[in-house]
């Protein structure tokens, strides 16, 4: 991100604008919306611009701009569509101490002028670092027919009642007030009533939240998915937006903590194989803790929390300390890594069922029924299992598999940075140690890629390591 997003308060203050043509007008269209005293100079002003200084929405000075004229101004626009002027117009600006814009000249600019979707004072401002314009307006475009014409009345009357609403304590308890008027209360009674009404549905509801009961705490044990948050559920994207709490995983990624809310806390409790972990039993207590104190506590698992994610000591506990929970599955590994190779778990003729496994569990690698599994035609998902790789291998070949059994491994499964590894039974062990995958992978044994195209293969490894 070159450009940060902030929002400049100009009530009040200059803002001066240099050029009086159609780049000049499009720029006071916007400007024209805050209440900042605008100035505006130009040799020769559009039609346009004549009539807003005569109306007095701006102050008109009929000439170039010169040197003291953007003192204590807090924004400048260069819109003169002259690159020489917008430069000598610029550098006076800067010098005497204002934000400098220059239209259609990013590198020169400290910063741009954003689309935006007004319905003050909620104001939706939308940048693409000067990169796709038509993206930006596309989005715009969206957005206005999504949010409702009502909502900056609704706005208006709940800033005018925020000092009352100070009863409440902070947190989940005023959250739900808010929640309560924006989104259920509020826009009836303005249907209704108008501001009037949303006037006196405010009161309303606050008597209504003040003698309720502080809700008690509750945990969503939610499934992050494998990674790319547009794999992410609707119900657990709503969770991570109601957390007060949020205890996850390592492999969690940014992304998607990033659709948390701001000021939800956030607690790191990731585990690595044979390396430093937060104990079951720290987690457990954290989750407990946090919900008894009233908290929505949202205990964020890489995957699907159903597979390999230990849900039930996690359920055992909440049980115990008799609070509420839910279960909001996601995408396992498996799914994702099977669809990124383009085949399916099962096929019609070829195995009627499939087997999920771990490479390892607590007591070190895990042991199955190897022998049900080297028959042709069988196919399992292993998690956890690069390294445990040599031991899987040896086991199958033990016990008679085909030693040309494809196996393909996925690591970072759905997001940008995935690799795939082609390989055998036979070759598993060298491909994988020298394919240096670092990420998390999942194995797909009985299953080769659909197509070859990205895909490194055993071969490509033997070719590179001599």
């Amino acid at each position: 991100m070159q450009h940060f997003p902030i929002f400049l308060s100009v009530a009040g203050r200059r803002i001066v604008l240099s050029g009086g043509g159609e780049a000049a007008m499009a720029k006071l269209r916007l400007l024209l919306k805050t209440e900042a005293r605008i100035a505006v100079y130009a040799d020769a002003p559009h039609a346009d611009i004549e009539k807003l200084g005569l109306e007095g929405k701006i102050i008109l000075t009929r000439r170039a701009l010169r040197r003291g004229d953007v003192l204590c101004a807090a924004l400048f626009y260069a819109a003169n569509e002259d690159d020489a002027e917008d430069a000598r117009v610029a550098a006076i600006a800067r010098a005497e101490g204002a934000l400098v814009n220059i239209v259609d000249n990013l590198e020169d600019s400290a910063f741009i002028t954003p689309a935006i979707v007004d319905r003050d004072p909620v104001t939706v401002a939308i940048g693409t670092e000067g990169a796709a314009p038509v993206l930006a307006r596309a989005i715009k475009a969206d957005l206005e027919e999504r949010l409702p014409v009502t909502l900056g009345l609704l706005a208006r009357v709940g800033k005018s009642f925020r000092h009352a609403v100070e009863t409440l304590p902070l947190g989940r308890k005023r959250r739900d007030f808010w929640a309560d008027y924006y989104f259920k209360a509020g826009p009836k009674a303005v249907e209704a009533n108008g501001a009037k009404g949303a006037s006196a549905a405010l009161e309303a509801l606050l008597d209504q939240h003040i003698m309720t009961a502080q809700k008690e705490g509750h945990v969503d044990l939610v499934g992050a998915g494998p990674g790319d948050p547009e794999l992410l559920t609707l119900k657990a994207r709503k969770a991570l937006d109601e957390a007060d709490v949020v205890i996850y995983d390592r492999l969690v990624s940014r992304e998607i903590l990033e659709l948390a809310r701001r000021e939800a806390l956030m607690i790191n409790v990731g585990k690595e194989g044979f390396g430093p972990s937060t104990t079951q039993d720290e987690i457990n207590r954290l989750i407990v803790e946090h919900a008894a104190q009233g908290a929505h506590v949202v205990r964020l698992k890489a995957g699907d929390p159903t597979v390999f994610g230990r849900l039930d000591e996690e359920i055992e506990a909440i049980e115990d300390a008799g609070i509420s929970y839910r279960i909001v599955p996601g995408i396992t590994a498996a799914s994702a890594a099977v669809a990124q190779i383009g085949q399916s778990l099962t096929k019609r003729g070829r195995n009627a069922s499939v087997r999920l496994l771990t490479g390892h569990d607590m007591k070190g690698f895990a042991d199955h029924d190897w022998r049900a599994l080297a028959k042709d035609g069988e196919v399992a998902a292993i998690y956890m299992g690069k390294r445990a790789a040599r031991f899987v291998q040896g086991r199958l070949i033990m016990h008679g598999a085909n030693p040309d059994t494809p196996i393909t491994v996925v690591e970072n499964a759905s997001r940008p940075e995935s690799r795939v590894l082609s390989t055998t039974l036979a070759e598993l062990e060298p491909a994988l140690s020298r394919s240096d995958l670092h990420g998390p992978a999942i194995l797909l044994y009985g299953l080769a890629p659909r197509h070859a195209a990205e895909v490194l293969t055993s071969l490509d490894l033997k070719e590179a390591a001599q």
